[in-house]
C-alpha cells in the first residue's frame, strides 16, 4: 500500500464530515440538470425516428387509400406535402443519428460527497411539456404499422389495433406502448396478488472494513459480530452460521459491545425513503442472544449519522456515549435503561476516530481524531473538555485509536506509527501561569509500525496487539511495551482495520479490503469473510450448478459458492467489470468491462480463452441464446453485437450488428428458440430484432406480442410492467430477473429495497412483497438455477445478499441446496411491500 492509499484510509472513515452540505446540494442540481438534457436529446431524437418513420411509410399509406377512395388519397397528399416540407427542414438540419443521452447513467447512492441522501430526479413543468410536445400523437405510426402488417381485410386489422388490445405507461412524459397477448382475453378483470413465495435472508456476503473502525467482536457464544450495508452479521466461525440483526434503516457505521458480553450498540448514518423524506439516525441496543430491541437511542437527536459509540465499564454499562456526525461533532450520555440523554456538549469540528469510557471511572471520556485527543470529566451533569498536549513530540496528523492500560494510562496509535503513552503531569506554571491546573502530556513515544498504526487491542495478562496500515503487520508487546512477536497479513487483504481477540493465541482480524481473517502468530491468517470493495454491478448464477460470478469497480471478478457460501476464487482484470453471463454449458463466462472489450473465462483454469472489443463504450449486458449458439453483447454506444458461439463457448466470430437504438443499451432477453432479441435502452425504448434474418429490426412490434422469452430481465416490458410505481423516473428499477419456475420476478431497485412480485405482472400497482438490508441502490438481481435462492448485490454497501426462496414449490430445491453450512436466523421483520 503506497503513502497516497495510506492517506486515504487515514480519513476515509469520517471523509464525508469534511464537505459541507452545500456541495450535496450543488451535485444533486447539477443531476437534475443533466437528466433534463438527457430527456431533451432522447425526445428529439424519438421525434426524428417518427419523421423518418413517416417519410418511409408514405407512399405505402398512398397506394392503400388510392385502392379504397382516390378522392381522399389526392387531399391526404395536399396535406402531406406541405406537412413533408417542414418534416425535411428539420431532418436537414439534425440527425437522429448524432442525438442520444449520455452513455452513463446517473446514480444515486448515499456515499457519495457525504450525503446520505438518494434524491428522486425530477422534471420541471418546461421540460415535461417539451417531452409531450415531442411523443404526442402516434396515430400515424400506428396505421402504418397496420398497413405493414400483411394482408387481411382493415376491419380486423383496426380491431387488433384497437385500444383494447394495447396498454400505454408513461415514465418522465413519454408513452411507452406495450402490446397484450392473445392469451389474455379480459385485461381489466385481471387480478394482481402478491406471489405466494416469499424470501428469508440466507447469507450476507461482505464486511465494511474499508472506511469503518473498531466495527469486530467476538462473543462468548463463539460468534464474530461485524456488519455491512444495514445488517449487522453474527458469524458463528466453527460452525459456519449466521445470524442476522436487520432492525437498520440504513447503513450501520459503528459496533460496540456491552461489559456483559450480551448487549451490542450499533449506530447507523441517515438518509431518505423513496420519497425524498428523511430517515432519522439513531442507534439500537439489542440482544445478542434473542436478536430483540431493547432500546432505541436517540431518534431525530443526530445529524447526518452516528460514528461512534461506547459503552461505561464502571458502572457495569449503564451509559453509552454517542458522537454523531454533524460539523460539532456532537457528544452525548446517555441511559441504557430509559434511553433519555442525560448531557450533550460540542466535541470539536475536526474529524473524531473514537471514544471510550474510562474503565475505572465512568465520569471520564477519552476522544481522539484528526490531530487530538481530549480527556472529558463529567460532573454535576456538565463536561470539562482538557486536549493533550504534544509538547517535544511531532503532533501527528491524525489519532487512529487508543485504549487504556492495566495501570490507567492511555496508549494512543498515530498516523505517524507510533503508540503515545499518555498520563497526568502537573502543569507548567512558567509556561500555563499561576493557577494552572494538571495537564494531560506524552510520558513515552514507542515506534511501532510504518504508516499508520490503525489498531491498539488489550489482552489478557497486560499485552497488547498493534495493527499496521502501511506495513499490514500486527504486533503484539509486552505489559511494559517490549515487542514479543509479530507477523505480516498477506497484500490481497490491505491493511489492517482491526483487531479482536478469541483465546489469547487466536485472533479475527478486519482488513481495509473488506476480508476478515482468522489464525495465529505461528499458524498464519486465512480469509473467512470476503467482499468487494467497490461498486458492484455485474452478476451472472450458473446455469446448473450452486455457484454465481460478480465483477465490479475494483477491478475484481469473483466466484462465489453459494452451499458452502465461501469465495472459491477471484482475479484481477486491468479495467473494471459491469456485466457478466455464463454459456448454457456452463463451462466458460463472458464478463463485459467499461472500455467496450469483453473477455471469456474459463471457469476451471480462470483463464482468458477469449477477447474481443466493441466501440470504445462501456459493456452492459452479455446474454448467450438458450442453445449457447449466439452471444449477444449490449453496449452504450446503442448497438447490440451478436457473435456466432462455437468450441464449446471457446470460439467466437462477429455475426452482426443490431443497429436502431437512440440511447445505450441497458437490457436484452433472447426467445426460447434462439431467433429473436428484446432490449431496452436508456431513453425507455422497447425494440424486437430478428436475429436469424440478419440481426433486422422488427418494426411492427405488435408481432412480438405473444414471443416466449428464455429469460426476462428487460425491465420494460408487458409482463412487467406492473413493477413500476406510479412516478417513476425511469431509473428507479436497475435490474429484475424472472425466476426460471417463470412465476415470480425480482426486482432491484433504487432506494435499496428488493422487491418480489408475481409473474407476470401486467397491471399497474401490482403488490408484492418487500426485503431490505442494502444500504445503497440494489444494481442487480438473480435466481440460483434451481430457483432456490435469490442474490441481490447493492452498489456502494460492496454487500451481496442470498435469500433463500420459501414458499409453493420450492421445498425440494430448498433441500437440494441445504448443508450444515445453511442454516440462518434474522431478526423478525416485516414482508409485505
Amino acid at each position: 500500500m503506497d503513502s497516497s492509499t495510506n492517506s486515504l484510509d487515514d480519513v476515509s472513515a469520517d471523509s464525508s464530515a469534511e464537505f459541507p452540505d452545500r456541495v450535496s446540494m450543488m451535485e444533486v442540481r447539477l443531476q437534475a440538470q443533466e437528466d433534463e438534457i438527457t430527456l431533451l436529446k432522447a425526445s428529439l431524437a424519438d421525434a426524428l425516428r417518427r419523421i423518418r418513420l413517416h417519410d418511409q411509410l408514405l407512399p405505402i399509406l398512398k397506394q392503400q387509400l388510392i385502392a379504397v377512395n382516390p378522392a381522399a388519397a389526392r387531399v391526404l397528399n395536399q396535406v402531406c406535402c406541405s406537412d413533408g416540407c417542414n418534416s425535411r427542414k428539420l431532418s436537414s438540419s439534425s440527425t437522429g443519428d448524432g442525438i442520444r443521452p449520455s452513455a452513463h447513467r446517473v446514480r444515486r447512492n448515499s456515499e457519495k460527497l457525504g450525503n446520505p441522501e438518494k434524491p428522486r430526479k425530477r422534471l420541471d413543468k418546461k421540460a415535461a411539456s417539451s417531452a409531450n410536445l415531442l411523443t404526442r400523437s402516434p396515430s400515424l405510426e400506428n396505421r402504418a404499422k397496420e398497413l405493414m402488417a400483411g394482408s387481411g381485410s382493415p376491419g380486423s386489422r383496426r380491431g387488433t389495433y384497437s385500444q383494447g388490445h394495447s396498454i400505454k405507461m408513461f415514465i418522465r412524459g413519454r408513452p411507452i406502448t406495450m402490446y397484450v397477448p392473445s392469451n389474455i382475453q379480459n385485461y381489466e378483470e385481471l387480478k394482481m396478488e402478491p406471489p405466494s413465495e416469499r424470501l428469508e435472508l440466507d447469507w450476507v456476503y461482505g464486511y465494511r472494513g474499508r472506511d469503518c473502525r473498531a466495527n469486530l467482536y467476538f462473543l462468548p457464544t463463539g460468534e464474530a459480530v461485524y456488519f455491512i450495508a444495514c445488517v449487522v452479521v453474527l458469524y458463528h466461525i466453527n460452525n459456519q452460521t449466521q445470524r442476522h440483526y436487520r432492525k437498520h434503516t440504513d447503513c450501520v457505521r459503528c459496533l460496540t459491545l456491552h461489559p456483559d458480553k450480551v448487549r451490542v450498540a450499533s449506530g447507523q448514518t441517515a438518509g431518505v425513503d423513496k420519497d425524498g423524506k428523511p430517515l432519522q439516525p439513531c442507534v439500537h441496543i439489542w440482544d445478542s442472544t434473542t436478536l430483540a430491541t431493547l432500546q432505541q437511542i436517540g431518534l431525530g437527536t443526530f445529524q447526518r449519522g452516528v460514528g461512534s459509540v461506547a459503552f461505561s465499564f464502571a458502572d457495569g454499562g449503564a451509559s453509552l456515549c454517542v458522537i454523531d456526525d454533524s460539523n460539532e461533532h456532537m457528544l452525548s450520555v446517555w441511559d441504557c435503561t430509559k434511553g433519555t440523554k442525560l448531557v450533550e456538549v460540542k466535541s470539536t469540528n475536526e474529524a473524531v476516530f473514537a471514544v471510550e469510557f474510562n474503565p475505572s471511572d465512568s465520569s471520564n471520556i477519552i476522544t481522539c481524531g484528526k490531530s487530538h485527543v481530549y480527556f472529558w470529566t463529567l460532573n454535576n451533569g456538565q463536561f470539562t473538555k482538557k486536549q493533550g498536549i504534544f509538547g517535544k513530540y511531532k503532533k501527528p496528523k491524525f489519532i487512529q485509536c487508543f485504549v487504556f492500560s492495566l495501570t490507567g494510562d492511555v496508549l494512543t496509535g498515530d498516523s505517524e506509527g507510533n503508540i503515545l503513552t499518555w498520563g497526568k503531569s502537573a502543569a507548567d506554571i512558567k509556561t500555563l501561569g499561576k493557577g494552572a491546573k494538571e495537564t494531560f502530556q506524552i510520558m513515552r513515544q514507542t515506534r511501532a509500525h510504518e504508516g499508520s498504526v490503525f489498531t491498539l487491542c488489550n489482552l489478557q495478562g497486560g499485552a497488547l496487539l498493534s495493527g499496521g496500515g502501511k506495513d499490514r503487520k500486527i504486533i503484539r508487546w509486552s505489559a511494559d511495551l517490549a515487542p514479543e512477536r509479530e507477523c505480516e497479513i498477506p497484500e490481497k487483504y490491505g491493511a489492517v482495520r482491526t483487531i479482536a481477540d478469541i483465546d489469547g493465541e487466536e485472533l479475527l482480524v478486519g482488513t481495509t479490503r473488506n476480508a476478515v481473517l482468522r489464525g495465529t502468530f505461528s499458524d498464519g491468517f486465512v480469509a473467512i469473510v470476503q467482499g468487494h470493495v467497490d461498486e458492484m454491478w455485474g452478476l451472472a448464477a450458473h446455469p446448473s450448478q450452486n455457484i454465481f460470478l460478480t465483477c465490479g469497480h475494483d477491478r475484481q471478478v469473483c466466484l462465489w459458492n453459494t452451499e458452502e457460501h465461501k469465495l472459491d476464487w477471484s482475479i484481477s482484470l486491468e479495467e473494471y467489470g459491469l456485466c457478466a453471463g455464463f454459456c448454457p454449458n456452463g463451462s466458460v463466462v463472458s464478463v463485459g468491462l467499461n472500455t467496450g472489450r469483453w473477455l471469456v473465462l474459463d471457469l476451471k483454469t480462470r483463464e482468458v480463452v477469449s477477447e474481443s472489443t466493441d466501440g470504445n463504450e462501456q459493456l452492459s449486458v452479455m446474454r448467450y441464446s438458450p442453445d449457447g449458439s449466439f452471444l449477444a453483447v449490449g453496449s452504450h454506444d446503442n448497438f447490440i453485437y451478436i457473435y456466432t458461439v462455437t468450441e464449446s463457448g471457446r470460439k467466437y466470430t462477429r455475426y452482426g450488428k443490431c443497429n436502431g437504438h437512440s440511447s445505450f443499451i441497458t437490457h436484452l432477453d433472447w426467445s426460447k428458440d434462439g431467433k429473436y432479441i428484446m432490449s431496452n435502452s436508456g431513453d425507455y425504448e422497447i425494440l424486437y430484432w430478428d436475429i436469424a434474418g440478419g440481426c433486422k429490426l422488427l418494426r411492427n412490434r405488435f408481432e412480438s406480442k405473444d414471443r416466449e422469452w428464455a429469460s426476462y430481465t428487460c425491465v420494460l416490458g408487458f409482463h412487467v410492467m406492473g413493477v413500476w410505481l406510479e412516478g417513476s423516473d425511469g431509473t428507479d428499477i436497475n435490474a429484475l430477473c424472472r425466476s426460471h419456475s417463470e412465476t415470480m420476478v425480482a426486482v432491484a431497485d433504487d432506494f435499496c429495497k428488493v422487491h418480489l412480485f408475481q409473474y407476470p405482472c401486467p397491471k399497474p400497482k401490482a403488490p408484492s412483497h418487500k426485503y431490505e438490508g442494502h444500504g445503497s441502490h440494489v444494481t442487480n438481481v438473480c435466481f440460483t438455477h434451481s430457483d432456490s435462492h435469490l442474490l441481490s448485490m447493492g452498489g456502494k454497501d460492496t454487500c451481496i445478499l442470498q435469500w433463500r426462496v420459501m414458499g409453493a414449490g420450492m421445498a425440494d430445491s430448498r433441500d437440494r441446496l441445504t448443508s450444515p453450512s445453511s442454516t440462518s436466523t434474522s431478526s423478525p421483520e416485516p414482508a409485505n411491500g
